[in-house]
């Protein structure tokens, strides 16, 4: 077997690994690589293999860092199965086509700057036309059902826990008719035991070879339990004062597990009588494939669906979701308390950013932040409590109230990737630490040897070529 690392190593984005098995290759996730803009194009542009030459893609799940790139593979002539759960597949649908739409609007844009300096123009990386064409490369399957790709090497998909769908990859194979049968396993992003509505990582009791993700292995995350009291005191404290509570939010996942933790409130009588709004197309329809999925949810969601007042854990009485431009435009002549949560989740594009411009300079206001703010991003300089922020090229005061919550990630924290790592019977022989920054990666790799007595634990680096 060759592994070759081609995105999410020394860092946390672009996600694909090439893997070959008797001169056969296959692709470990094809994720777009998301930095600086002219980095960004060059490397989602341009793959290091031959898109023709890859047989099957496995796909770990449906974010954009580790799906993002695909329609790009099928335009450079990629022809064969994308193999991942059902709610993957399901989920890709739209994840794909509305990231064709942003690859549109973003080169829309920098073609504008391009014409004023008479320089020619580019064409976006792919377009909704062609995400909506890689769709029909998709085949979903279930859990732990076995999956032939080739003679000698077979998939079986567990559940990781992280989003709907998510899945750790087993590729068990043998290199030779008479060698010994080996198994490798993929992570994919890890989830977070004990986290509402998804069922905890699968564990699995053995890999010869495994690649773990790294993301949070250099910190421990809060109880949720923590961060839901803490959103009940926010929205509290800003509906008394008359104000907005304003949410940048991720549409897969992150808005989900909101809702739920919102509706929980709700039915308990712990918030105050206003109005709440999900204002994001993208979210509307992840929303609705969760529903479509409730074989995801563990048996404590299972259980509060069966009991919720209105048979839907993702609704409440007070909650509204909003697809149309024009009831979202509304929002912005809305008077008195009310919350609000809105894409994207770093508050970069999308219907948030009319929502910050609107209510940033009144102090009755929260900014409520949810998710990790990569750096150089509107959300980033609102965490760090920027007095002034650029928002459509325009300076704003940031007079409203920030309040950052860091307890709803569904990556795993160290504690979580070293139990689970810990439920193998004996240590892989190989262990690549990926999707993690290269603080955070070194951090794991050296746990899992002091603490599990893993041997072999190698950070590969990007491009690396491994044999096996």
């Amino acid at each position: 077997m060759q592994i070759s690392f081609h995105g999410a190593v020394e860092t946390v984005t672009g996600s694909q690994h090439l893997i070959k098995v008797n001169g056969r290759s296959l692709l470990l996730d094809c994720g777009l690589f998301q930095g600086k803009r002219d980095e960004s194009r060059s490397r989602n542009r341009n793959f290091p293999f031959d898109p023709a030459g890859i047989e099957f893609v496995v796909l770990s799940h449906a974010h954009i860092d580790h799906s993002g790139n695909i329609p790009n593979l099928v335009k450079q002539g990629f022809t064969g199965k994308i193999v991942c759960t059902t709610a993957t597949a399901d989920l890709c649908g739209a994840m794909l086509l509305d990231s064709g739409h942003i690859q549109e609007e973003d080169v829309e844009y920098v073609n504008r700057q391009r014409r004023k300096y008479g320089e020619p123009p580019v064409e976006p990386i792919y377009t909704r036309e062609d995400a909506a064409e890689a769709i029909r490369y998709f085949e979903g399957i279930n859990y732990e059902q076995t999956y032939p790709l080739w003679p000698g090497l077979t998939l079986t998909l567990y559940d990781a826990g992280h989003v709907l769908g998510s899945a750790i990859v087993a590729l068990d194979f043998q290199a030779d008719q008479d060698g010994p049968a080996r198994r490798l396993v993929f992570t994919g992003d890890l989830g977070r035991p004990d986290l509402p509505i998804l069922r905890d990582p699968t564990r699995l009791t053995a890999a010869d070879i495994l690649l773990i993700e790294s993301t949070y292995a250099n910190r421990t995350h809060p109880p949720i339990e923590e961060s839901s009291e803490a959103i009940k005191e926010t929205i509290r404290r800003t509906s008394h004062r008359g104000g907005k509570v304003i949410i940048p939010c991720f549409a897969l996942e992150r808005t989900q597990l909101l809702v739920f933790l919102l509706n929980r409130l709700y039915d308990q009588g712990d918030l105050p009588d206003i109005p709440v709004f999900v204002d994001s197309p993208l979210a509307v329809d992840v929303t609705e494939i969760f529903r479509k999925h409730p074989e995801c949810f563990d048996e404590e969601t299972q259980d509060y669906l069966r009991r919720d007042p209105e048979g839907d854990i993702f609704s409440f009485k007070r909650l509204r979701y909003i697809r149309d431009v024009e009831e979202s435009k509304k929002l912005h002549d809305l008077r008195g308390p009310c919350v609000i949560i809105s894409a994207s989740g770093m508050a970069e594009a999308g219907r948030i950013q009319h929502h910050l411009k609107n209510n940033i300079e009144d102090h009755r206001n929260t900014i409520l932040i949810v998710g990790w703010q990569a750096p150089n991003t509107l959300g980033r300089r609102l965490v760090e409590k920027a007095p002034r922020v650029k928002i459509f090229g325009r300076e704003y005061r940031l007079e409203a109230e920030v309040v950052t919550l860091n307890g709803f990630s569904g990556h795993a924290d160290l504690p979580g990737l070293l139990q689970w790592a810990r439920a193998f019977t004996k240590p892989p022989q190989h262990t690549f630490v990926v999707h993690g920054e290269p603080d955070s990666a070194q951090m794991l790799a050296s746990r899992l040897r002091q603490d599990l007595g893993y041997q072999d634990v190698v950070i590969p680096s990007l491009g690396q070529v491994v044999e096996l």
